[in-house]
């Protein structure tokens, strides 16, 4: 296992403050040892949310392993002095674990968006990774049966899960079924079957390398994300020279 001392607290917050492949490294030794592992990204979004959503963060502080997904946490905590060797952005570690559990042999389970986008995504999921076992997936609107899809997942034999809905909902439900799941990993992914489906683009590299991702989606969905955009960041700098004057992390 990775060293303790590259576990940080940013704002409060625990993290890991490892690379991508330190990341999948740990998380196929955790598997075959048949440890639970509870995971979660963060991001400058879900920060500032956990602070005004005790459910969220009850949820995200009881994950094993909080990798640092946006570019402004990173850059947050390097502001602060701590030590983030690089983002560890959740679309890539999904296709990096589904990559691993096809060597190891390692079954998946899908759970999350809307049908037609679910099924097009597994499609090309299995012409990617030609020898991956999808044990079972299922829509991401199941509200009203889901003890039903919890218990299709447990009698489905995968050993990872990967839930497709937005937050706070999959942190949350990850969290409230965790000891009934019956698999050994769970991670939340949000909105990256759409974009394995073809249903949305990811931010141009250059836009992803200057943290600029926000700003892409803003542009797609300007209606929708203004607000969330600017009073998160907002915040969430505030809160960050509040931190560097008081000199704490």
């Amino acid at each position: 296992m990775i060293e303790s001392d590259r576990i940080i607290g940013f704002m409060g917050v625990r993290m890991h403050a490892w690379t991508m492949r330190e990341t999948v490294e740990e998380i196929r030794k955790r598997i075959s040892f048949g440890l639970f592992t509870q995971h979660v990204v963060v991001n400058v979004a879900k920060m500032v949310n956990m602070g005004r959503d005790e459910q969220l963060r009850n949820s995200v502080e009881a994950c094993d392993i909080v990798n640092i997904d946006g570019m402004g946490v990173v850059w947050g905590a390097k502001f602060l002095g701590l030590d983030v060797p690089e983002r560890v952005a959740g679309i890539e570690l999904f296709h990096s674990l589904l990559d691993m559990a096809q060597m190891e042999k390692f079954p998946v389970y899908l759970l999350g968006a809307k049908e037609e986008v679910l099924e097009k995504a597994v499609g090309n999921l299995e012409k990617q990774f030609s020898d991956l076992e999808i044990a079972g997936h299922h829509h991401g609107y199941f509200w009203d049966n889901e003890q039903s899809v919890v218990r299709d997942i447990a009698q489905s034999g995968a050993k990872l899960l990967f839930v497709a809905i937005s937050s706070p909902k999959k942190e949350n439900f990850i969290h409230r079924w965790r000891d009934e799941l019956g698999v050994d990993f769970v991670m939340g992914i949000g909105g990256t079957l759409d974009v394995v489906a073809g249903k949305s683009k990811r931010a141009p590299e250059f836009m992803q390398k200057a943290g600029l991702e926000w700003f892409y989606r803003l542009i797609q969905e300007p209606r929708r994300m203004w607000k969330r955009y600017l009073v998160t960041n907002t915040l969430f700098a505030l809160k960050l020279i509040r931190c560097r004057v008081m000199g704490r992390n």
